[in-house]
């Protein structure tokens, strides 16, 4: 895998954005204009503080650390999807922020191994963090050659969310289980002029349902050879994709969407028009009470084959780190009291009581507030585990695998079409 954020592609990636703004800011934000030199200043580059699930607690949080260490300044930068790209053309200028929160995947993979940010495994040991993490997103955080790219912070489950009073009213008796409880439940909900499963297939909520429909008949390692490589020749591979086609073209998924995207596949279920969805830890707590108090989480149907035993969820817990920048070395002090004050269990617990945010710190505390994210924080041996593949994909391949998302999506295209537009995202990987 070629990185693509050497400083030639930092400069590609870069051109364009020299005028990019910063969503604005509420108090303490500021426009991306560089790194803060003041060493009394902590520059934090986040995608929280706008309406991004949890953003209130996170802003309520800084308040509080900003109490508690008043000789500390905090500088709060707020990007949405475009943070990687805009962080890439700080660190071209070397005046990045300090502390970058957002996930692993895509741009950012390559981060550390190209110098953009620093590995962070002797602060989490020298800091006594290391036991606040579990085990599991330790692992997803370590890098090939052994280094912890960033301090783990927001995870999430991935469940199935199922309308019970929707599928009630269309006479399906109780939650699929098998594609072909499935099927028939779709050809139910459309006689009702309801919608079955909604999607974003042109986006990366398809991507992420496709890729854990095809892994029906791989096993975690065939997965991630599939999903590192773009071989999906295999015969697990290549059945998940018929058992994909043979769905798509029984009417299962939500008409058109290939067309569709996150927002659209969110209203369609928050409002009652669709009664299936794939739905992750920050959508689930989106939902209103009105619908809330009739749905169900659970797993995705199986059908005859499939290497799992039960219906399958994504879970991973790479969705926001804490990455610490080249320039964040220099205020090291700094960013050692901002993190151990993120990593307290009060300001942990906050994050799960206010916002329904699943962590990848250990926590005793459960979101009640949140009934769905509860329950699927609870679902545990009832349902087996895909893999979610983002740490896979090499990072060039991740943006073609949105377009060949789209086309998979759309009705009448062959198995093997599927499997040559997946293919084909990776030849330039």
């Amino acid at each position: 895998m070629h990185s693509p954020l050497t400083r030639r592609g930092f400069l590609a990636a870069g051109s364009g954005l020299a005028a990019a703004t910063v969503l604005p800011g509420l108090s303490g934000c500021s426009a991306l204009t560089g790194a803060d030199s003041d060493p009394d200043t902590l520059v934090v580059h986040s995608q929280l503080g706008t309406t991004a699930p949890g953003s209130p607690t996170y802003l309520a949080a800084l308040d509080r650390f900003r109490k508690e260490n008043p000789g500390l300044k905090v500088k709060n930068l707020i990007n949405g999807d475009d943070l990687a790209q805009v962080y890439e053309t700080s660190r071209l200028a070397r005046k990045e922020p300090d502390v970058v929160m957002v996930n692993l995947y895509d741009k950012t993979l390559a981060w550390t191994d190209v110098g953009a940010t620093v590995d962070v495994k002797g602060y989490l040991d020298d800091w006594g963090l290391r036991t606040r993490v579990l085990p599991q997103a330790l692992a997803e955080w370590t890098d090939a050659k052994g280094r912890v790219r960033a301090f783990p912070y927001f995870a999430t489950n991935w469940p199935i969310a199922f309308n019970r009073a929707l599928l009630d009213r269309a006479g399906v008796d109780a939650i699929p289980a098998t594609g072909d409880e499935l099927i028939a439940a779709a050809r139910k909900l459309r006689a009702k002029g309801i919608a079955p499963v909604t999607v974003g297939g042109n986006d990366w909520t398809g991507q992420k349902l496709l890729a854990q429909i095809i892994q029906t008949f791989l096993t975690e390692d065939e997965a991630k050879h599939a999903y590192t490589t773009g071989d999906f020749g295999s015969r697990g591979a290549r059945e998940g994709i018929e058992y994909f086609v043979t769905l798509r073209d029984a009417g299962v998924f939500a008409d058109k969407a290939q067309g569709l995207i996150a927002d659209t596949m969110f209203t369609q279920f928050n409002t009652g028009a669709a009664a299936i969805e794939s739905a992750m830890s920050s959508a689930l707590a989106k939902v209103p009470p009105t619908v809330a108090r009739h749905t169900e989480v659970g797993g995705w149907p199986l059908t005859e084959g499939a290497v799992h035993d039960k219906p399958t969820i994504l879970r991973t817990y790479t969705l926001i780190g804490f990455w610490i920048s080249p320039n964040g070395t220099k205020k090291i002090d700094a960013v050692e009291k901002f993190l151990r004050f993120m990593y307290r269990p009060d300001t942990v617990a906050r994050f799960i009581k206010e916002s329904g945010r699943d962590m990848a710190l250990r926590s005793d505390v459960v979101s009640t507030d949140f009934p769905l994210v509860a329950a699927a924080q609870q679902l545990g041996s009832k349902v087996g585990l895909a893999l979610l593949p983002d740490v896979y994909v090499p990072p060039a391949a991740a943006q073609p695998l949105i377009t060949a998302t789209s086309t998979s999506f759309t009705r009448g295209t062959g198995a093997a079409k599927v499997r040559a537009v997946l293919e084909a995202a990776y030849r330039s990987a």
